[in-house]
C-alpha cells in the first residue's frame, strides 16, 4: 500500500549557503525500518529533481529513528545569490513529506 511519508514521519530542514539539510524522523520506532528501506538518497534527489543539482548523501541515526540528508547545490547559489523567491531550505522539510512510499 502506498502512503505519503508524512503519515509515518515528520521532518525538519534548513540551509547553509547552497546546501540543504533534511531530517526525517519516524513517529514510532517500528516505522524506522520503512524509512531505511523507502527513503533513499536517490529517491530524495529524484523527488526534488527540479531543485537539487548536486549530490544527496544519507546519514542513518538509529538511536533516534531518523535519517539525515545533506543535499548539495540545492538553492541555486543560496541566500542572496539565488534568483529563487524562497532561497532557503526550510520548505524542503515539508516537501519531503509528500514523497510516496510503500508502507
Amino acid at each position: 500500500m502506498k502512503i505519503q511519508l508524512g503519515k509515518i514521519a515528520h521532518a525538519r530542514s534548513g540551509d547553509k549557503g547552497n546546501l540543504v539539510n533534511i531530517g526525517v524522523i519516524a513517529y514510532a520506532p517500528e516505522h524506522y525500518a520503512t524509512l531505511l528501506r523507502e527513503v533513499t538518497a536517490e529517491r530524495v534527489k529524484a523527488h526534488f529533481a527540479d531543485r537539487i543539482e548536486g549530490s544527496v548523501e544519507r546519514f542513518e541515526l538509529p538511536n533516534i529513528q531518523a535519517l539525515n540528508f545533506v543535499c548539495r547545490q540545492a538553492l541555486m547559489g543560496g541566500g542572496t545569490l539565488s534568483l529563487l523567491s524562497d532561497a532557503q531550505g526550510k520548505s524542503f522539510g515539508g516537501g519531503i513529506l509528500s514523497l510516496e512510499i510503500e508502507a
